[in-house]
């Protein structure tokens, strides 16, 4: 097991901001020092500038460097927190000018994680993301030994650890991806025995600290953690949720996004993501009473086209009604759609309303089809096995496959966009009309 660098209880920090006027993507201030105190750090002050570039060696200028390094001897800093993301040259340029710890925003929000994960899942998941971080930083704790270039007789004293580092990093990672990937069969198949069974999937996503968590325990009786800080839920919960007497959903509690989320970051969580791209529906958390609400919304609608779950059919639940005094309501689109809900989840008022958008997307009358495939069209036999519509198959002796469907008409909308298919292909058969979701 690697050791990382998480900073004690109550440490003493120095943040640094950066306003960049020409980069409109720019990071939140004010989100920046929540981060640091969900890190469980003491600030003691924040020192802000302006650049219209950052340095390539140290990120911020000289005079400001001096500067810093001035607050960081007054104050005893122990880590110094960049709200910007730090190559590892930058990194070790900025430690050795200011005496002390160095980190940057992905550092950060890995630490938080390390904090926050309790299952098991959620601890290689993190330690995963944290490895490949600390890949490209080897180096830094080794800047104290001769560095010389290689060859018999010339080789410098750290140059062995650092391989020996290297390939014991190799490893571990080797070993924590294949754990992972049986994990994520694992949840495969619990996938799939829940599309067999014909219960569908709802997936709450959002921005941190937007709500789900409370949400989740006030519709389903549960004690996921809730707290007012910032990644407060790291693993993946699932729990049933009773719509009426003959509709049932599992409801899925899921990490908090993020601006800027890190990349290695949402490569090691792919396993828990993916329980969102197979959602058969996402709740899109708002906290309504945010003023910087439209910009997250747009920061988690770019992190599930990341994962590939932008296609998955989506409805805004605009939560903390009671903040602003707002009444719960549907909002419906041209087509008379349900496609936002106003509720709070601490006062429990639209929970009926909620309900009742569910209650409808997911009553739909099924249909059973009849579909002929031939043998180069299997990723849309794929497509109908993942989505659980697959009655029963029959391959004939040239190879084609007959396909027998119990099919929703918005799945059935699915499959004629998304593979062009002609709907004279699919032949209705005469028990359509006897099940019901």
């Amino acid at each position: 097991m690697f050791e990382f660098e998480r900073p004690r209880g109550g440490e003493r920090a120095l943040l640094v901001h950066v306003n960049f006027p020409h980069r409109p993507d720019q990071d939140d201030q004010a989100e920046f020092i929540e981060l640091a105190r969900s890190a469980d750090v003491t600030v003691v002050d924040i020192v802000v500038s302006s650049r219209t570039q950052p340095s390539a060696r140290s990120f911020i200028g000289k005079g400001k460097l001096e500067a810093i390094a001035e607050l960081v001897k007054m104050h005893e800093i122990e880590v110094v927190l960049f709200n910007h993301s730090l190559s590892p040259s930058q990194e070790r340029n900025l430690e050795r000018q200011l005496q002390c710890r160095v980190l940057d925003r992905t550092g950060l929000i890995l630490d938080i994680f390390a904090q926050r994960a309790q299952s098991f899942e959620g601890k290689l998941q993190v330690e995963l993301a944290q490895l490949k971080h600390l890949a490209t930083r080897l180096v830094r704790g080794w800047t104290h030994l001769e560095r010389q270039k290689g060859g018999i007789g010339l080789r410098g004293p750290g140059e062995t650890q650092l391989e020996t580092d290297r390939r014991l990093l190799g490893k571990r990672i080797k070993y924590l991806n294949n754990r992972l990937t049986k994990v994520s069969r694992q949840r495969e198949q619990s996938r799939q025995a829940r599309k067999k069974a014909e219960i569908p999937t709802v997936s709450l996503v959002g921005y941190t600290n937007a709500g789900k968590s409370t949400l989740f325990n006030a519709l389903t009786e549960s004690s996921a953690f809730v707290a007012d800080q910032l990644f407060a839920t790291l693993d993946l919960t699932l729990r049933k949720l009773e719509i009426d007497d003959q509709l049932s959903v599992i409801l899925a509690d899921t990490v908090g996004f993020i601006r800027h989320l890190p990349h290695d970051l949402v490569a090691a969580f792919r396993a828990t993501l993916l329980e969102i791209h197979e959602a058969d529906l996402i709740l899109h958390l708002v906290d309504c009473a945010d003023e910087n609400r439209h910009e997250k919304i747009e920061a988690v609608n770019k992190v599930l086209e990341e994962i590939g779950a932008a296609q998955v059919p989506q409805i805004m639940v605009y939560n903390k009604i009671d903040l602003p005094g707002y009444k719960p309501r549907i909002d419906v689109d041209e087509q008379g759609q349900s496609w936002r809900v106003w509720l709070s989840a601490i006062s429990r008022e639209g929970f009926d309303q909620l309900y009742e958008v569910l209650r409808k997307r997911f009553s739909e009358q099924k249909q059973y089809c009849s579909l002929m495939l031939k043998a180069d069209e299997g990723q849309i036999r794929a497509f109908l096995f993942n989505q659980g519509a697959i009655d029963s198959e029959t391959y004939q002796s040239n190879g084609d496959i007959d396909l027998k469907l119990r099919i929703s008409p918005s799945l059935l909308g699915q499959l004629y966009r998304r593979f062009q298919l002609s709907s004279e292909r699919l032949i209705i058969r005469a028990d359509s009309l006897a099940g019901v979701a």
